[in-house]
């Protein structure tokens, strides 16, 4: 049984299962869904870091782990309505270097009637200190008529249990 740092079906190919580390890393302790990605040679740019546009990409892989761990794709799919980013933001705080492994942290704050807004964090497991944190604005939208919509009771639902778990189990 996977506890609930674990990702279920991650899309990237390259991300690993958090867990097969003995423990969890305690900067993530308060984030229900982690997934783990290498920093890759071709992310760094001239200035011989990892260019700021990676570090929203892991938010975006983090998001994508969230969505799939929570269900929410499969309520997208019955009933078209799902999530879409509005905004995102990231607060710089150490430079990523290859080589290196990240740790990625997603979990949701607040919930609106049509919104929510998903909290990131990344971390450094080579230099075991937090790289970047982020948010981001996810809104609820109707794909079928292409506008935006409130938030289905279902998926509320199903962010509220997976966040509740969390909570219930101390965060590991």
């Amino acid at each position: 049984m996977q506890s609930e740092h674990a990702t279920k079906n991650s899309t990237d190919a390259n991300a690993k299962d958090a867990n097969a580390k003995p423990l969890m890393h305690t900067l993530l302790a308060e984030f229900p869904v982690v997934i783990e990605l290498p920093v890759a040679w071709g992310e760094m740019d001239a200035f011989q870091h990892v260019n700021n546009v990676m570090y929203f990409r892991y938010f975006e892989s983090g998001r994508i782990a969230y969505f799939e761990r929570a269900g929410l794709m499969e309520e997208m799919a019955e009933s078209g309505i799902g999530p879409i980013l509005a905004s995102a933001s990231c607060k710089f705080k150490f430079p990523l270097t290859y080589p290196d492994r990240v740790l990625v942290g997603t979990r949701v704050g607040e919930i609106g009637s049509d919104r929510f807004v998903m909290r990131f964090r990344i971390v450094s497991t080579r230099h075991n200190r937090i790289a970047a944190e982020g948010d981001g604005v996810i809104v609820s939208y109707n794909y079928r008529t292409k506008q935006k919509a409130e938030l289905p009771a279902a998926m509320r639902n199903r962010i509220e249990a997976l966040e509740m778990v969390h909570l219930r189990t101390g965060g590991s």
